[in-house]
């Protein structure tokens, strides 16, 4: 028998860790679509992409030198251009401690067959020791684990003196945590992860020292069309002044418009993170409140502000059963552990979802656990 209900449920129950909730207030008919069904070749397309390229620098207040592209294939995407551009002069350093990690350090080894690689590796839940990384070596790294719930506690681990490349997988992060830009060479990511975009695109910011690199280095292997960021030994302009490598959705550079905008009226990037942060206080305390419900990430100071992972003491039906009670109730939908993450829960606490929405869901998590356990 079914124990008793809350009665107030999350007004907005996406939870999905991507693609993510959409902004509040989001209204697809309040967005600029001038642009569609024209080139985005065109003064207004060329215009629409240069404008989301400018704001976002500025919202991230990047440093001077610094260069935003949009490119095809979501972050994935843009992870891999940038690997198979840059790689191959210097060792590589590459730190993983969840699955997207884990896929860069397949690709360098069993696609670009790089021998002269050192792996600093964790379990779920842990960070390995980022103080091995060599400042003579390129690194590459997740600044946060998506599939983990586990970040980078800050940047100090990177040699304001180093002579190799960081490049830095930050897809759940920018937006969301504060990026030391001066020690990131590479950095990538998707709007639909933070900004609750629609899905597709990547964006790629680049330090004068990674232009250094792609001017001055060619890799010895193919280069497939969609990856190359140079012709004739010079970085393609284009790219990061919005003459894109493929046709873009022009759709989706209105709505990453619409986001960009929104954090502008909340009070720009830091008022975004102070959101996230107030997110994960809801759930840290319920946490707290519960001892069937833990992080998955052992150390606070560790513990990721927009895919919270959580471990619950439930077997693999049990689970399955109430995560489909919350999904079934509409409270709740697609928060599930990653599929190659340990069981358990990866509540999504960006910016544009609700601290309001996570209150309200915080005694369903409690009723589907008794429901599951009775």
């Amino acid at each position: 028998m079914s124990l008793a209900q809350p009665t107030i449920k999350p007004a907005n129950p996406n939870f999905s860790s991507g693609p993510c909730a959409k902004r509040p207030g989001y209204d697809i008919n309040q967005l600029d679509l001038s642009t569609l069904g024209r080139s985005h070749r065109s003064n207004v397309g060329k215009d629409a992409l240069q404008k989301v390229i400018t704001d976002t620098a500025e919202l991230l207040q990047l440093p001077e030198g610094y260069r935003v592209g949009i490119v095809p294939a979501s972050d994935t995407g843009a992870m891999e251009m940038v690997m198979w551009s840059l790689l191959g002069p210097r060792p590589v350093d590459i730190c993983y401690w969840e699955s997207f990690g884990q896929g860069w350090f397949t690709d360098i080894t069993k696609q670009l067959k790089l021998e002269n690689v050192n792996t600093l590796k964790a379990d779920y839940g842990q960070l390995p020791d980022l103080s091995q990384v060599n400042p003579d070596n390129d690194c590459i790294f997740t600044w946060n684990g998506t599939t983990s719930g586990v970040k980078v506690e800050d940047g100090d681990f990177i040699s304001d003196s180093r002579s190799g490349l960081t490049i830095c997988d930050a897809t759940s992060a920018v937006f969301a945590m504060q990026m030391p830009w001066e020690k990131l060479d590479v950095t990538t990511f998707s709007w639909q992860k933070v900004l609750g975009g629609e899905g597709g695109h990547g964006v790629i910011i680049l330090s004068p020292r990674a232009v250094e690199r792609l001017e001055s280095y060619t890799p010895s292997w193919p280069m497939p069309k969609i990856f190359r960021l140079t012709a004739g030994g010079k970085l393609i302009e284009g790219i990061f002044k919005g003459a894109t490598i493929n046709t873009p959705s022009m759709l989706c550079v209105a709505d990453y418009q619409d986001a960009l905008d929104w954090i502008k009226s909340i009070g720009g990037v830091e008022a975004s993170i102070q959101k996230s942060q107030d997110n994960l206080a809801v759930l840290s305390h319920f946490v707290e409140q519960n001892e069937w419900i833990s992080f998955l990430a052992e150390k606070q100071s560790t513990r990721s502000n927009t895919s919270v992972c959580l471990s619950v003491d439930l077997t693999s039906e049990q689970l399955k059963q109430f995560i489909k009670l919350l999904g079934e109730q509409q409270v709740a939908f697609d928060i599930g552990a990653y599929k190659d993450a340990p069981s358990g829960l990866r509540i999504w606490c960006g910016s544009t979802v609700q601290q309001s929405d996570l209150a309200a869901l915080m005694p369903w998590l409690t009723w589907a656990y008794q429901n599951v356990t009775a």
